[in-house]
């Protein structure tokens, strides 16, 4: 087999739910060892968040959720119970001989067990630790519990998405998934991947990675933020249209269903009304550039509304496709996954399950050439690697693996 872009990289993955999980994920993804640390008999909490739960031709499963399944592939799993001293000598020792460590516990809660930064980075200077928490190690609010919504709502995301205030249904709105948590992970990813190039291309030393859900969100806010920091204005809520550059753009309800189109600048804008048919739209001083366009948007979406609904969504996609002008059709999943392109790319993929049956999955969306991501391994059960871990990393025997399981350890 190939080596692959992160062989030779041990991440010990600490970490429950989502955001730390798709961060270890990843890494596996890219070829690094991934031992997931679960607590003995529960294991990660998000196992257990459904319906719904993989059903094999067996059984249904419990314990693999999809949430649980969306962010474990490419790991193994051992447990230990590091509250007693048995388990933190355990973590210890797998810190020594790991470069990344990922946890996402209050902050403080590992101090408690001798496993923070601080206590464990003497037992291995090249050690890169990262900590993923609400609102970060430092702040007023650092102590404070949270969820993905409340990261959306506290970090502006959640005002800058729905209706204007004076439209049915108006108000701030947040993304219908854990946006900030899958985020916050790929910021998390870029961080790790940063500290061990700086560790291996200079003096070997580790690092402290310090990640907050709240700066993450606010990162994502982008040019949404500057348009504030330049202007002291708030962005205004558009709904499904845009709300900068090209004008027009947004989502148009058709006959059959809904197409967004986005018309980047003035020559676009030509031949898009020619597409439809319309060259007063063209020549109307109010359309005729983008900036009028923008100071009258309200009324070309208007238009452009009538117009859209004398036909499928289809129909004009294929039109406005062909005068190269980006639109698409507002695909649920089920559109998604039949698309020809998503299915050109690869974009789904099966991976065998330990029950004999394919577990389906979405593939990694990075495509090397030289050495692609191929090999999908389902996520394992709670523990599954315990043993093996032990015995082929710490060099335990059976005699002391079956003591420590005994007491419940492992």
């Amino acid at each position: 087999m190939a080596r692959r872009q992160l062989s030779g990289i041990r991440v010990l993955d600490m970490s429950r739910v989502l955001a730390g999980p798709l961060a270890g994920q990843m890494l596996g993804d890219l070829g690094a060892e991934v031992i997931k640390v679960e607590r003995p008999g529960v294991g990660d909490e998000s196992r257990f968040y459904g319906p719904p739960f993989f059903k094999s031709g067996v059984a249904r499963d419990e314990t693999e959720s999809a949430i649980y399944l969306a962010a474990n592939r490419n790991k193994k799993s051992i447990a230990i119970d590091f509250t007693q001293p048995e388990g933190q000598a355990l973590i210890k020792q797998l810190i020594t001989v790991s470069d990344v460590l990922i946890e996402n516990y209050k902050v403080d809660t590992l101090q408690k067990y001798g496993l923070d930064y601080e206590s464990v980075r003497q037992l291995n200077p090249g050690l890169i630790y990262c900590s993923i928490t609400g609102y970060g190690q430092t702040g007023p609010k650092r102590n404070r519990p949270g969820y993905d919504a409340i990261f959306q709502a506290e970090g502006g995301l959640m005002h800058s998405i729905g209706y204007p205030d004076d439209q049915p249904g108006g108000g701030p709105m947040r993304v219908g998934f854990s946006i900030v948590d899958v985020v916050t992970s790929l910021y998390t990813d870029i961080g790790i991947l940063a500290a061990l190039y700086n560790r291996d291309a200079n003096d070997g030393a580790g690092e402290f990675i310090d990640m907050s859900l709240l700066e993450s969100c606010v990162g994502i806010t982008s040019h949404h933020a500057m348009h504030y920091l330049m202007s002291g204005q708030l962005p205004v809520r558009r709904g499904n249209a845009a709300g900068g550059g090209g004008v027009p753009s947004g989502m148009f309800p058709c006959q059959d269903g809904s197409i967004v189109i986005t018309v980047g600048n003035d020559e676009q804008y030509q031949r898009f009304c020619a597409i439809l048919q319309r060259p007063d739209l063209a020549e109307d001083p109010r359309f005729k550039t983008n900036q009028a366009r923008a100071s009258n948007r309200d009324l070309i979406n208007q238009i452009l509304g009538d117009i859209f609904m004398t036909g499928s969504s289809a129909h004009w996609q294929s039109l406005l496709v062909q005068g190269d002008i980006a639109a698409g059709q507002v695909n649920n999943l089920q559109d998604v996954f039949n698309d020809p392109q998503i299915r050109a790319r690869g974009t789904q993929v099966s991976v065998p399950h330990r029950s004999g049956d394919a577990l389906r999955m979405v593939a990694n969306p990075i495509h090397f050439k030289e050495n692609p991501i191929q090999d999908y391994q389902a996520p394992p059960r709670t523990g599954e690697h315990t043993q093996q871990v032990l015995e082929n990393l710490l060099s335990l025997g059976a005699g002391e693996i079956d003591k420590l399981r005994g007491k419940g350890v492992i």
